[in-house]
């Protein structure tokens, strides 16, 4: 399908969000589905805990650290084709994490899957920033943190409803398997109602232009984010052996001479001039934090109610079946993302108090306050990010926003989940409300954020 003009308004424009929300709907949400199968998978793949940590890790940090150079890819190649491609590579590698034999197969297809979602990404944004312009890119916008949110407070419980199923004996395979039918119907959508964008490899992502991949840009910013993630998830279970130090170190180096060389190149993988739009720096902080603090909740809660209070998956997402309602019925209130970043604090306190009584329904009417907030926060807040920025940087801010988001949500579930496991000789209901005092802190610092670039 090749349209003339991306912005002639017909009913027909609509199509292609629905197709490309899928996408971002079914990578978000396998960032966070894996918690509830995280007990299985250690008991049926024989893993202990630093393994589980990086079936959960290995695909966050392959999709934060293939952002930025996916990005340019759809500069190059186009975003369909790219965005194509990526759909592709997650189904296959859904796939392989779904019959994997063992836990080393399985943290591969993880890697693998989290590679083709960072290919998506970026494309989602750049196609949304093409096809609607004015009130409708900030209405597609909208749509897009709404799918995300959705995706992030959802995956407990669609974990919980496909593990009880257990469809064909399968258990914990089924988290990813259920891609298979989501991708193909995607695939099929994508290549009728998508459209090729004339001159995408000339100026609708990064940097345009199309003289080739800056190479080792790419690797300078992939490994120092790995160096920085690898040693916060095998640290702790390891013992922090020298090579995490050393990897720790090597991070802040290999970063700085990434931007350093996207300054003095002509078509820089990222354009730097992006972190000036009007609040997309700050707004990118809260993203991080927000992104950490949900996933941090959501590793800490899946353990504590299946090994702490005894729960299935199913009883346990069914707890987190609260969250979600929170969140629907507060995303239909467009507002401001302030009040929802305090009533998340708030919530967060409630979930300590419930975790210390012990009580399911408690945490589940606590977790309602938290999915408020979060409802109230998220869409708003990714909208606000991304509306201010310039058509031509819609390539960078969508390699940015995703590489915030995941590295967030990685070195929060790691770091939230660290201190939770180190508490976890204290008892499961002590090392629950550790971990949950962290989280407090984390979104008291998104409200702190965000009160600082309102006075700006």
């Amino acid at each position: 399908m090749v349209l003339a003009s991306p912005a002639v308004r017909s009913p027909s424009r609509w199509l292609p969000l629905p197709v490309v929300l899928v996408a971002v709907f079914v990578t978000t949400l396998d960032f966070f589905i894996a918690n509830v199968a995280i007990p299985s998978i250690r008991t049926d793949l024989a893993a202990g805990p630093a393994a589980t940590q990086l079936v959960f890790g290995g695909y966050g940090l392959a999709y934060a650290a293939g952002l930025i150079i996916s990005g340019r890819l759809g500069d190059l190649y186009g975003a369909r084709r790219v965005f194509m491609v990526g759909l592709a590579l997650f189904t296959l590698a859904s796939a392989a994490a779904g019959t994997a034999p063992g836990i080393l197969a399985l943290i591969v297809a993880r890697v693998v899957q989290g590679s083709a979602a960072a290919l998506l990404a970026p494309q989602v944004l750049t196609l949304i920033g093409a096809l609607y312009p004015g009130a409708d890119r900030a209405r597609a916008f909208g749509w897009y943190g709404t799918a995300t949110g959705v995706a992030g407070v959802s995956g407990q419980v669609v974990g919980g409803l496909l593990m009880a199923a257990d469809l064909g004996g399968l258990g914990w395979r089924t988290v990813f398997l259920i891609n298979l039918p989501i991708g193909i119907a995607a695939l099929l959508a994508a290549r009728t109602v998508l459209p090729e964008l004339p001159g995408s490899a000339s100026g609708l992502g990064l940097a345009g232009g199309g003289r080739g991949l800056d190479v080792a840009g790419a690797l300078m910013v992939a490994g120092g984010l790995a160096a920085i993630v690898l040693p916060l998830v095998q640290g702790p279970e390891l013992g922090w052996p020298l090579w995490t130090w050393v990897l720790l170190a090597l991070s802040a180096p290999l970063l700085t001479a990434f931007v350093a060389r996207q300054r003095t190149r002509p078509e820089p993988l990222l354009d730097l001039r992006v972190f000036r739009e009007p609040g997309f720096a700050p707004g990118l902080v809260a993203v991080a934090l927000l992104f950490g603090g949900s996933a941090g909740l959501s590793f800490v809660l899946a353990v504590y109610l299946q090994d702490g209070l005894g729960l299935g998956p199913l009883a346990a997402g069914m707890v987190f079946t609260a969250l979600n309602a929170g969140f629907f019925l507060a995303s239909l209130r467009r507002g401001r993302p302030l009040p929802g970043a305090l009533a998340i604090v708030a919530g967060l306190m409630l979930v300590r108090e419930a975790v210390g009584a012990g009580e399911p329904y408690l945490i589940a009417a606590a977790l309602g306050v938290v999915g408020a907030g979060m409802g109230l926060l998220m869409s708003p807040l990714i909208s606000t990010v991304l509306a201010g920025v310039r058509r031509e940087r819609a390539g960078a801010a969508a390699g940015v926003l995703g590489t915030a988001q995941e590295t967030g949500g990685v070195l929060g579930g790691t770091l939230t989940g660290a201190v939770f496991l180190a508490a976890a000789d204290q008892g499961w209901t002590a090392a629950a409300q550790s971990a949950l005092v962290l989280l407090v802190v984390v979104f008291a610092a998104v409200v702190a954020v965000m009160v600082f670039s309102n006075k700006r």
